[in-house]
């Protein structure tokens, strides 16, 4: 069944181009699109939509208060949220808002395709759910400490923690930032569920289904190479043995 989207951006020519992009792929239906973000609340309010990309810089409403605005009035049933922008500072501030993912200006096909399937099987995966069902459980997501802030971050896009002596950087999929939370490794691992992440150092714990390659001493996720330390490699040759 086709998704039905939506985009808002303010630039004339980013618009043209995005509606290229959906256009070009089978499983989007535009339904409609939007320069003016005032325009777009209301379009959001009156329509079941699924998805919508999101420009983050416009003038009046940015797409930071506009998909606040959005999940607050819709809750469960808010569409997913695509940001678009072009400057990579806003990753963090998308994450504040539950935003599925990220596209950083100009965009090509191969980035919006890619994109463009997560949401996909994200929005799939929840309209298998039970009638009634909010989409998510508790253990689909931790709230996070930042600033004066606690922010919702969903577990499926966490690569890694890494723990320091007040703080611990949280790093998510398909960004180059990270999240510095003011909570501490022990908290975590009490939150986290034992068979999705492992702690296997002092200051790392490790996202399961993310390690890329493993040896005796070392995990690698994505680009990363994170050590495991002689404490944790009992409990990690556990889960490797059924490998090797």
């Amino acid at each position: 069944m086709p998704i039905d989207c939506m985009i808002v951006d303010d630039d004339e020519m980013v618009l043209s181009h995005l509606r290229s992009l959906v256009v070009q792929t089978p499983f989007l239906n535009l339904l409609s699109f939007h320069t003016n973000p005032a325009d777009a609340l209301i379009a959001i309010e009156n329509n079941s939509l699924k998805l919508v990309f999101l420009d983050i810089n416009m003038p009046g409403l940015s797409g930071i208060e506009l998909a606040r605005i959005i999940n607050n009035r819709k809750g469960p049933e808010a569409p997913r949220i695509i940001f678009t922008t072009g400057f990579e500072h806003f990753a963090l501030e998308g994450y504040k808002v539950n935003a599925l993912d990220y596209l950083l200006k100009p965009i090509d096909y191969e980035a919006f395709i890619k994109a463009a399937y997560k949401a996909k099987a994200d929005i799939e995966s929840h309209v298998k759910q039970a009638p009634g069902a909010t989409g998510y459980t508790e253990n689909d997501f931790i709230f996070l400490r930042v600033e004066y802030e606690l922010v919702k971050v969903y577990l499926k896009n966490i690569l890694y923690f890494e723990g320091f002596k007040d703080y611990v950087k949280v790093y998510v999929a398909n960004s180059d930032n990270y999240i510095k939370s003011l909570t501490t490794m022990k908290s975590l691992e009490e939150k986290l569920t034992a068979n999705s992440f492992m702690r296997v150092h002092r200051s790392f714990i490790v996202s399961l289904d993310k390690i890329d390659t493993i040896t005796k001493n070392t995990v690698r996720v994505g680009k990363t190479l994170i050590p495991v330390s002689d404490q944790y490699k009992e409990s990690f040759k556990k889960f490797t043995d059924k490998w090797f």
